[in-house]
């Protein structure tokens, strides 16, 4: 199975945070699922934390990429194909990163594991990040 980390999913798992459900933690742990995380997270991530609207550890970006390292995670670019699929997402919501992280999951078919609500009314297949 392949799966893409929305960016609060990536937190959620970098921190050991128990919000990321038990379903969702095996998932992400199971040897049968390849698991991608969006440039657009990495984006979103230092964007919020210069505007002082994420708090995250100095060592977080260590934290990462160990992680990345260890768990065999692999880096998703952001492509044109990516940045051109969103012009044909309807307007249910203005979030930027959702709009790419969403635009990417429908391009590379993957399937976007989230919390929010909001991204379930899209057409793009979802696991909820809580369970």
């Amino acid at each position: 199975m392949n799966i893409l980390l929305d960016t609060h999913v990536l937190i959620w798992w970098v921190r050991d945070n128990a919000r990321l459900g038990k379903s969702a933690r095996s998932l992400i742990q199971s040897e049968e699922t390849l698991v991608w995380i969006s440039a657009a997270s990495i984006w979103e991530i230092s964007i919020k934390t210069a505007l002082r609207r994420l708090e995250v550890l100095a060592s977080f970006e260590a934290e990462l990429h160990q992680e990345l390292e260890s768990s065999g995670f692999r880096p998703l670019m952001i492509d044109f194909d990516h940045a051109f699929a969103i012009r044909n997402l309807p307007l249910h919501h203005n979030d930027p990163f959702d709009r790419m992280l969403i635009a990417q999951a429908q391009c590379e078919n993957l399937i976007l594991i989230t919390a929010d609500p909001q991204i379930r009314v899209y057409d793009v297949r979802t696991i909820d990040a809580s369970e």
